[in-house]
């Protein structure tokens, strides 16, 4: 796809981005939708983007590849993978990704793949968040990212943006989408082409702006028991998901 032009000037490209979303294929997270709802619901909020990135697993492209691409979104094959029980976001690696445990195996990977790695949500108070190996392994993250779990009094993300704007690295906003209604309040506008490769080298490149703002207390009270007791009935969501009538705020 070439990129629009108006009196003969080439005009960017700004795609609108979600690059941390789960669905009910995840192993280990309880969620009620699949993949086509995800891509359905993204199409109506205008995203262009979507990685679907699955615990220690990743979603088989093929799957929704042209359903996505009827409805306007390039996706990115990405994973959440747990490596030294650490959660790392990665885009557009091989499948063997599936099978790294060290972050030194992830550096070579990387480096004879065009993958990205991305910091997720490095500093947010769980034993599965990077904490001190985001310092130990700096080189390794093309980004970092902004995760729209937070509220105006309580932001763990704040560490996260004076750790990247320290080690010059770009960062990107991402919804960590367990629940429909969580898309919308933070994501990433990405100035690139709608390629899998270009938009890869477009946040490496630091062409990329998050765009995000708080949720209420009351929406981050329920989606966190939402959460857990979802974890708790396994696939069994005890409170319904409100994606279309409850408002972004």
């Amino acid at each position: 796809m070439t990129a629009r032009k108006l009196l003969g000037e080439q005009l960017p490209m700004i795609l609108k981005a979600e690059l941390h979303s789960h669905t009910s294929d995840d192993p280990h997270d309880a969620i009620n939708y699949d993949a086509f709802a995800l891509i359905d619901r993204a199409a109506e909020l205008a995203y262009n983007v979507l990685a679907i990135t699955l615990h220690d697993k990743q979603l088989d492209k093929k799957r929704v590849d042209d359903y996505a691409q009827d409805r306007g979104i390039v996706i990115i094959s990405g994973i959440e993978r747990t490596i030294c029980g650490k959660h790392v976001l990665l885009l557009n690696f091989p499948t063997e990704v599936e099978r790294v445990t060290t972050f030194e195996e992830l550096g070579r990977l990387k480096a004879r793949s065009n993958g990205v790695v991305v910091a997720a949500h490095p500093f947010f108070p769980a034993p599965s968040c990077l904490g001190r190996y985001l310092d130990r392994y700096a080189e390794l993250f093309d980004a970092v990212e902004v995760n729209a779990f937070y509220t105006r009094a309580i932001d763990f993300n704040r560490r996260a943006v004076t750790w990247a704007r320290a080690h010059r690295k770009p960062m990107i906003g991402n919804g960590d989408v367990h629940r429909l209604f969580q898309l919308g309040t933070t994501y990433s506008l990405i100035d690139a082409e709608p390629d899998v490769e270009a938009i890869c080298e477009a946040i490496r490149s630091g062409n990329v702006e998050v765009r995000t703002s708080p949720i209420s207390s009351a929406r981050a009270f329920r989606l966190f028991a939402s959460l857990m007791l979802g974890d708790l009935w396994k696939g069994r969501e005890v409170f319904p998901d409100p994606a279309v009538v409850e408002p972004a705020g």
